[in-house]
């Protein structure tokens, strides 16, 4: 499999330049240059595989070529070694729970799959690798626990001071000496901007091998669209009429999924619930596309105001808007009505949600009110992360699983500023 940036689409790359470059030198980001249809077999088989077997299968025609296939079954074995429930709240109503891997958030799936690629490769090259991360709150977590101990790769975390809960930040701090987490003073388009930044600077790469663990990587962003197949294979009913909800901010998670329809599976409907930092729900409704600094919300996860990964979006749809309109719908929710939304489930179901939960529950309401579908939404991170926020809607403190630290990172306080930045990842600060 050979792979093309959506800034040009004539030049091919290497799995392993992918891996290691994340983005081109005009920010454009990687695809491959054929996304394969999974065979009938396959999804007459789905239903009994669990989701390692289903990464398997659904890698291997994307990475097969380039990764021996015991090392892909051993990588897709001890990433998805979790469960990936679908829970039915009521006729035609279910949420695909995303949190019960290490740092209880759907980022692990993908965060575990690129740690196994990228220590397989580092393993081939013999240089250390350093992993660039930019959070604005589950991500972090997952990567550096993902990524926590890994022979001969070094990870650096940025993430916004003040922007993300206290479990979030423990995660990120408490996740071993190869883990150096960097305190931003700024928001999460600011971390994202400065990891971009460094992927722009050809000088520090001549100096260090620099990937990205973020939703940029297609590596991170692939693994994403095995727990697709997974909700459809546990819905029997109206098969072809499904509708997905998923809580978006960078837009890798959707990405992911239309990723997913292409590859054959049966989603009629993609669903884009955001919160107030809504430039692609607005674009989907007008044409245009204004991407905006990021307001702070409680679903902090989701606070993006220019969305990396839509650019993707657009390729995969040809920039044609009336294309992508007839697959996504998009909605936006305030924290208010976040907050009623997850009221709502636990007085109407017995369902405890997290903010971005509910965010997605309200976008498949929404669009359920006024469609006849089978609807999934996905629940992206344990309501014990945002304990505040769920007792608020709710009363209820839920119980989080114990968190293992595997030790203190390296943490650095940070100016939003990309010469100080840049000393961090280089090791000269």
């Amino acid at each position: 499999m050979k792979y093309y940036s959506t800034s040009d689409s004539s030049k091919r790359a290497s799995l392993e330049e992918v891996l290691l470059k994340s983005i081109d030198a005009n920010d454009g980001l990687y695809m491959p240059e054929i996304i394969p249809v999974m065979p009938d077999t396959f999804f007459s088989e789905m239903e009994h595989l669990s989701p390692a077997e289903i990464a398997f299968r659904v890698t291997k025609p994307v990475f097969g070529d380039d990764i021996p296939e015991d090392i892909l079954k051993s990588i897709a074995d001890k990433a998805l070694n979790f469960e990936i429930p679908v829970v039915k709240l009521s006729d035609r109503l279910y949420v695909l729970e995303l949190f019960h891997g290490p740092t209880f958030a759907f980022k692990d799936v993908g965060a575990r799959f690129l740690a196994g690629l990228l220590s397989w490769f580092a393993g081939r090259t013999g240089r250390e690798i350093t992993v660039l991360a930019a959070t604005s709150g589950d991500t972090g977590g997952a990567v550096a626990n993902a990524f926590s101990e890994k022979e001969g790769i070094r990870v650096v975390v940025l993430y916004p001071a003040g922007r993300i809960s206290p479990v979030q930040e423990k995660q990120i701090t408490r996740a071993g000496r190869n883990i150096t987490a960097v305190k931003l003073q700024g928001d999460f388009d600011d971390c994202q901007r400065l990891v971009k930044m460094a992927f722009s600077d050809a000088d520090l790469k001549k100096k260090i091998v620099l990937t990205s663990a973020n939703s940029i990587n297609f590596g991170r962003l692939f693994p994403q669209t095995v727990y697709y197949f997974q909700a459809v294979s546990k819905i029997k009913k109206d098969s072809d009429r499904i509708a997905v909800s998923v809580p978006s901010g960078n837009f890798g998670n959707l990405t992911s999924g239309i990723i997913a329809a292409r590859m054959g599976l049966k989603i009629s409907k993609f669903i884009a619930s955001t919160n107030i930092n809504n430039s692609v729900p607005i674009y989907l409704k007008t044409g245009i596309y204004t991407p905006h600094p990021s307001f702070k919300t409680i679903s902090s996860a989701m606070d993006v105001g220019a969305p990396g990964n839509f650019k993707r979006v657009l390729h995969l749809f040809g920039d044609n808007h009336k294309a992508i309109k007839n697959t996504i719908s998009g909605y936006w929710f305030t924290d208010d009505e976040t907050l009623a939304g997850m009221r709502e489930l636990y007085e109407s179901y017995g369902y405890l949600a997290d903010p971005h939960t509910a965010v997605a529950y309200l976008g498949l309401k929404k669009y359920m009110d006024s469609n006849i579908c089978t609807g999934i939404f996905l629940a992206t991170a344990h309501p014990g992360k945002f304990a505040d926020e769920t007792f608020r809607a709710t009363g209820t403190v839920p119980d989080l699983p114990a968190f293992q630290p595997a030790g203190d990172s390296v943490r650095v306080a940070s100016p939003n500023d990309y010469s100080f930045v840049r000393k961090i990842i280089e090791k000269s600060f």
